[in-house]
């Protein structure tokens, strides 16, 4: 399936993507288009599942490197690593901007359309300085919409641990 760069997102307007999005969650629509994250399309093409093509008049098929070095230099490194860990263990990830961390977790078997998501994603490397302010208003902002805390700590060999933190009442 092909796919087109467009600023950015990534964009299919193929009425395969259809399956894409409602199978698998991917993307979002808008009109009759499937519009994908880089992390997203990125996931996808180092999968098979599509090739991405630049906006030149030939359309030029980016390779799996270029769009590695595409979310690198978007600073999107560790939470790439993060989304695809999750995505391979079967988990449904998308975008947890509104709730301060980068990704909403749902448990394998749901879907956004089927209820809330179970877990908020905060992706962290190893050597990543946290104040206690920031972490608590992490773990207030999970408690308040009624979310667990999922903290994903990378390190440098980019092996990941993932620490659920929930808030307690002393």
């Amino acid at each position: 399936m092909d796919a087109v760069l467009r600023g950015e997102l990534i964009i299919i307007k193929d009425q395969k993507a259809v399956a894409l999005h409602e199978k698998s969650h991917y993307g979002k629509f808008n009109l009759d288009e499937l519009q994908l994250s880089p992390m997203e399309a990125l996931y996808l093409h180092e999968k098979g599942k599509i090739k991405i093509r630049d906006k030149t008049p030939n359309g030029k098929i980016l390779s799996v490197d270029e769009m590695w070095e595409m979310v690198q230099n978007k600073g999107m490194l560790y939470k790439y690593i993060v989304f695809r860990d999750l995505r391979n263990r079967g988990y449904v990830v998308k975008t947890g901007f509104k709730y301060g961390s980068e990704f909403r977790l749902y448990e394998r078997g749901k879907s956004p359309g089927d209820g809330h998501s179970d877990f908020v994603v905060k992706v962290v490397t190893e050597d990543e300085n946290i104040s206690v302010f920031n972490f608590s208003s992490y773990v207030r902002v999970a408690h308040g919409v009624k979310k667990k805390l999922l903290m994903a700590v990378v390190d440098d060999e980019q092996d990941i641990t993932y620490y659920n933190v929930e808030w307690t009442r002393p």
